[in-house]
């Protein structure tokens, strides 16, 4: 008997397999949703792919239909590329046009779009390259998604050898060799200007005896592992402006200076790390006036070509803006640094880090580091440097000079002083609001040292306590709301008399780049 039962129950399981219907497609008659009516991808450079955007298709009948054809409008000619649920599409035709696709009752299918295109394909009045994706059926019209990309025309500095066998092609910084990728910058691309944005692949390096001058309006794109660098005897200049602006604040003529990577979708706008640094090593003075540096690994980088032989790299900077560095805002090896109206913002280890002693003078200054790590600190100052096998003191007297500056942050102490040498470590800090809760006993801190801090600075112990009051810091924001403990306690600095965005100081000028603005 149970045999029996046994081989009944096998049985009747065969039989409900055996019953199974297969699929039977009906052609589709139109009443496909989308879960985009226009895909916007967003803007690319002219014959650089983009990234690859999603179409969701709905099949939401109770029927399995069959597609006749999905298609780009442009067919063959099309700058877009598509993928409809991995498949590549008809012969001759791939990623272009695809026939038959089937799709299940109550199912779905996704669509991947990518495209690359130049600026002569666009619309010459908005720049525009468009297209759509056509989906047929056997009740009329195809059913349609727009396809919407803005391409930007740009000026490319890369490698401009041929080079066989993927060999990269090596800087020579001061007659030696680096493994560094990237080509010295001819006479005819030493003058950027903003009549297109540059785009930078590798490392763009300013040679001996040569001036690189970026003008007012100018927008440079780096892409990954890429930045630039001014050699032992070159210099750089930066020459942006202040913006004109309407009434409701909006850009009336861009005359500022930006730097940031090449990835330009929304999800990057602030994402840390996506280049590598401008690299400045000259004994000339470079100068950079009104830039924003930004998603950079290090923003700028100070240092000397030979430590063993060393000289000191020279710097002015003023009425510019770091954020988002993945390492440091500014990493300096003693080098000679005046700055004003310096706004330096989220950094991953600091955003200013004075190493290896050097001169320094930074006046209305911010330096504000909300990175969450419970390491970072806003400005860091020592008198040596050490590789992996080399401890380098650096013994003549260095100097240190802050005036009206804020150094705050997250963590309770975003000042950190360090000291190896035996020699005279001088650093004064006038009317600067710093956030320092001496817990570790550093000597060099209030109240073990009151040496070296003017009367007017202000000590923020924590965030209940001499808040400076951003507006917001996260999304590198750092105007003062009216509540900062910043505002009315600075000297007024005579060389200083206008803010990073042309408001005029009287009086008891605002600590930082920002005053306040009612």
């Amino acid at each position: 008997m149970r045999k029996l039962l046994f081989l009944f129950i096998i049985g009747l399981a065969i039989s409900l397999t055996s019953c199974r219907k297969d699929f039977v497609f009906e052609p589709n008659t139109g009443g496909l949703e989308f879960s985009k009516d226009t895909v916007y991808l967003d803007t690319v450079f002219t014959n650089i792919g983009s990234s690859t955007y999603r179409l969701k298709v709905y099949n939401k009948s109770d029927k399995d239909i069959s597609i006749p054809k999905i298609q780009l409008r442009k067919g063959i000619t099309s700058k877009y590329r598509i993928t409809v649920d991995g498949m590549t599409g008809d012969v001759g035709a791939t990623n272009k046009i695809f026939s038959n696709v089937e799709l299940l009752a109550k199912d779905s299918l996704f669509i991947f779009i990518e495209v690359t295109a130049d600026a002569a394909n666009t619309n010459p009045n908005d720049f525009l390259y468009t297209d759509k994706i056509d989906f047929y059926n056997i009740s009329g019209t195809p059913q349609e998604v727009d396809l919407v990309t803005l391409i930007q025309d740009a000026i490319f500095i890369y490698p401009n050898k041929t080079l066989p066998n993927n060999i990269k092609e090596t800087l020579v910084l001061s007659g030696n060799p680096t493994t560094i990728e990237g080509h010295e910058l001819l006479d005819s691309e030493l003058n950027w200007t903003n009549v297109k944005p540059y785009v930078v692949y590798g490392y763009a390096l300013v040679a001996n005896g040569k001036t690189l001058t970026v003008e007012q309006g100018s927008n440079v794109y780096f892409h990954a592992n890429s930045g630039l660098i001014v050699d032992k005897l070159a210099t750089l200049n930066i020459n942006g402006q202040l913006s004109d602006y309407n009434a409701d604040g909006t850009i009336l003529i861009d005359r500022e200076i930006r730097f940031e990577g090449d990835r330009l979708e929304p999800s990057f706008e602030d994402v840390p790390g996506q280049w590598g640094t401008i690299l400045i090593m000259s004994q000339n003075t470079s100068s950079i006036n009104h830039l924003t540096i930004k998603n950079a690994t290090i923003g700028l980088y100070v240092i000397p070509l030979d430590i063993d032989n060393f000289y000191s790299t020279k710097l002015n900077i003023n009425n510019s803006q770091i954020y988002n560095s993945s390492n440091f805002g500014i990493l300096s090896i003693g080098a000679e640094i005046n700055a004003s109206n310096l706004v330096v913002n989220l950094s991953g280890q600091a955003n200013l880090a004075c190493t290896y002693g050097g001169n320094y003078n930074f006046k209305q200054c911010t330096f504000n580091n909300n990175w969450p790590s419970s390491k970072q600190v806003s400005v860091l100052l020592n008198d040596y440097f050490e590789n992996e096998t080399t401890l380098y003191i650096n013994n003549p007297i260095n100097n240190y000079n802050f005036k009206n500056c804020i150094i705050y942050g997250s963590n309770q102490n975003q000042l950190f002083i360090d000291k190896k040498s035996t020699n005279t470590f001088n650093y004064d800090f006038a009317n600067c609001l710093i956030k320092v809760n001496n817990s570790i006993n550093n000597p060099f801190y209030p109240p073990n040292n009151t040496t070296n801090y003017n009367s007017g600075c202000k000590i923020s112990t924590n965030a209940s306590v001499l808040n400076p009051k951003f507006e917001n810091a996260n999304n590198n924001r750092l105007n003062l709301l009216e509540s900062s403990a910043a505002i009315d306690f600075g000297l007024l600095l005579l060389e200083v008399p206008k803010d990073i965005i042309g408001k005029n100081r009287v009086g008891n000028s605002d600590i930082g780049a920002y005053e306040f603005q009612p």
